[in-house]
C-alpha cells in the first residue's frame, strides 16, 4: 500500500534531487529531517492502528508540509513551468496516484516489531546452533526470531538488548 504521504515524500525526495543537479544549495536540515519522515511513515505502514505510530505519521506530514514550502521557494529561481511541474506532481501524490515508486533495496525490514520494544537484526557468516542464541536471548529477557539459519531479529528492552547483543559479538567472527 502507498500513502498518500509516502508518495509526497518520493516527489519531495526527487525535488531534492533535481535541485541539487541544478546547483542549489539544500538548506541544512532538510536531508535528516527527510530521514525520519520516512522512517515515521514505515513504522506507521507496519502497525496503522498504535496511537504513537498515528501521531507519528501527523507530524511527519507536517515536516513535509514544511520542507515542500522551502523547497518550491528555491524552485521558483527555476521559472513558472518547473514549479508547476511540481506542483502538479504533489497534487498527484496527495490524491492518492503512485506518481514515484521506490527503488529496490537490497535492505529488509524488520516487519511487526512489538510496539515499544527495541529490535536489532544480526546476519552471521555462516548458520549457528539455535541453541547457543536461545540461551542467550533467555537470560537477557529477549524474544529472538529467525528469518533464516543465517539472520536473527531480537526484540526486547535497550539495555537488555545492548547487553545480549554484546555477548553475541563473538558469533560474528566465527567462520
Amino acid at each position: 500500500m502507498s500513502l498518500p504521504s509516502e508518495q509526497t515524500w518520493l516527489v519531495l525526495n526527487n525535488l531534492i534531487k533535481d535541485l541539487t543537479k541544478r546547483g542549489h544549495k539544500i538548506p541544512d536540515g532538510i536531508n535528516p529531517e527527510m530521514g525520519l519522515i520516512r522512517s515515521s511513515i514505515s513504522s506507521y505502514k507496519r502497525d496503522p492502528s498504535h496511537p504513537e505510530l498515528i501521531n507519528g505519521l501527523a507530524k511527519a506530514e507536517m515536516s513535509l508540509n514544511n520542507i515542500q514550502g522551502t523547497l518550491l521557494i528555491l524552485a521558483e529561481e527555476e521559472g513558472e513551468e518547473y514549479v508547476d511541474y511540481w506542483l502538479d506532481l504533489l497534487k498527484q501524490a496527495m490524491r492518492g496516484k503512485e506518481v514515484f515508486e521506490f527503488a529496490d533495496s537490497r535492505s529488509k525490514f524488520l516487519v511487526n516489531t512489538p510496539p515499544g520494544m527495541t529490535t536489532g537484526r544480526i546476519n552471521l557468516r555462516v548458520p549457528l546452533a539455535e541453541e547457543r542464541v536461545q540461551e542467550i536471548a533467555e537470560w537477557n529477557g529477549l524474544i529472538i526470531e529467525y528469518d533464516d539459519d543465517a539472520t536473527i531479529q531480537l526484540h526486547g528492552d535497550k539495555e537488555d538488548l545492548k547487553f545480549g547483543l554484546k555477548e553475541m559479538g563473538s558469533f560474528f567472527l566465527e567462520d
